[in-house]
C-alpha cells in the first residue's frame, strides 16, 4: 500500500502543500465570514441591548460601524456615549432620529424645535467621537396628521417650515438633516412625507450639505418613480444614507414591526442598491430592523444574521 505524499501537484504543475491548502482553504473562510466593510447596525436592530451592549456586540463580529438612537445616548449621558463609540473603535454612521414637525404653532411645535436642536449637537459630537470615516447625519421623520386634522398638504408645509427652522443650527453644527420618507400606510401617524420625490422637493429649498434624504429600501421600493428618483438624489448630491431591510406579508397587527432580513421578503436589492452605487454613494450602509422575534433573540446572534444577510443580498451589488 503507498504512502500518502504530503505534496501535491498544482493544476500549473507545481508542487503545493496539503498544509499550505489547508491553510488558504481557513483564509477563505475567514473571508467569508468577515461582515462587509460597509456594514452598519442600526441600533433598532438590536433595540433592546443597552449602548454599551451595542457597540460590544457589534465591534465584536467585526462590523465596523453602528448607528445609534437618541434613547440609548440619553439613557448614559452624551459626554459618557461618546467616550464609549469613541474606545469601540467603531465608525458612527447615523442619528436616530429627529423630525416630528406637522405639529401646528403654539409651545408643542416650539418644544418639539429645541429638542431637535439637541438631537443636532449630539449627531456632531457622536460624528467627532467615531472612528474615521464616521458621517454627521440626523435621520428626520416628518410626523403625522396632528390629531382631528385632515390637511396633509398643510402638515408637509409645516414640516418645510420647521427645516428652514433647523437648517442654519445643522450647518454650523456641519450636520446633514436627513429626510426620511415612510411608506404611505404611516401618513397618518408618522410621517406625512412618503415618497422619495416629496422628499426631495423640500430638500431643495436647502443646500445639500445641509439637507439631504435617506434611502430606507422598506419605505421606497414600491414606488414606480423610485430608481428615476434615486438618480435624482444622485444628482443633487443629497444621498445622506442608504438604509436596507426588507419586505414580507402579511404584516403584523402593529405594522411598525414589519421589517425583515434582507433576502426573507420580496425587495429587490440587486436594482435599489445598483441604483444607489451609480449615483457615486460610498458612505456606510445600515441595516434597520423593526421586529418583535429579531428584537427577542440575542443580539449577538442578530448581529451575526445581519451580517449573513448583508453578504448575501446586498454585497454582491456593491462597488
Amino acid at each position: 500500500m503507498s504512502t500518502p505524499n504530503p505534496v501535491q501537484m498544482s493544476v500549473e504543475g507545481a508542487p503545493v502543500s496539503r498544509h499550505a491548502e489547508e491553510a488558504a482553504d481557513i483564509r477563505d473562510l475567514d473571508r467569508q465570514a468577515s461582515p462587509d466593510a460597509r456594514l452598519s447596525i442600526n441600533q433598532a436592530t438590536i433595540k433592546h441591548a443597552n449602548l454599551e451592549t451595542a457597540l460590544r456586540v457589534t465591534a465584536g463580529a467585526g462590523v465596523q460601524s453602528i448607528g445609534l438612537w437618541r434613547e440609548p445616548v440619553n439613557e448614559v449621558g452624551l459626554d459618557v456615549a461618546a467616550r464609549m463609540l469613541s474606545d469601540s473603535g467603531l465608525r458612527f454612521s447615523t442619528h436616530c432620529r429627529g423630525g416630528f414637525f406637522t405639529l401646528p404653532e403654539g409651545p408643542q411645535r416650539i418644544a418639539a424645535l429645541d429638542d431637535n436642536r439637541r438631537a443636532i449637537e449630539e449627531t456632531a459630537t457622536l460624528a467627532a467621537a467615531g472612528a474615521e470615516g464616521s458621517t454627521a447625519v440626523l435621520v428626520l421623520v416628518a410626523g403625522g396628521l396632528p390629531e382631528g386634522s385632515r390637511d396633509l398638504i398643510g402638515a408637509r408645509e409645516r414640516v418645510r417650515d420647521a427645516i428652514g427652522a433647523l437648517a442654519s443650527d445643522a450647518k454650523a453644527a456641519a450636520v446633514t438633516l436627513a429626510i426620511e420618507p415612510l411608506h404611505p400606510m404611516y401618513a397618518s401617524d408618522r410621517a406625512v412625507v412618503s415618497t422619495l420625490g416629496q422628499a426631495l422637493d423640500i430638500a431643495s429649498d436647502f443646500e445639500a450639505e445641509v439637507v439631504g434624504a435617506a434611502v430606507d429600501t422598506f419605505h421606497i421600493w414600491w414606488d414606480p418613480q423610485v430608481l428615476e428618483q434615486i438618480a435624482r438624489a444622485g444628482r443633487e448630491g443629497r444621498i445622506a444614507t442608504y438604509q436596507v431591510c426588507d419586505w414580507k406579508t402579511p404584516l403584523p397587527a402593529d405594522v411598525l414591526l414589519g421589517r425583515h432580513y434582507m433576502g426573507d421578503g420580496v425587495i429587490d436589492f440587486a436594482s435599489l442598491t445598483e441604483a444607489v452605487m451609480r449615483t457615486g454613494y460610498d458612505r456606510d450602509i445600515e441595516v434597520e430592523i423593526f421586529n418583535a422575534d429579531i428584537w427577542a433573540d440575542a443580539p449577538e446572534n442578530v448581529v451575526r444574521r445581519t451580517a449573513e444577510a448583508f453578504t448575501a443580498a446586498v454585497s454582491p451589488h456593491l462597488r
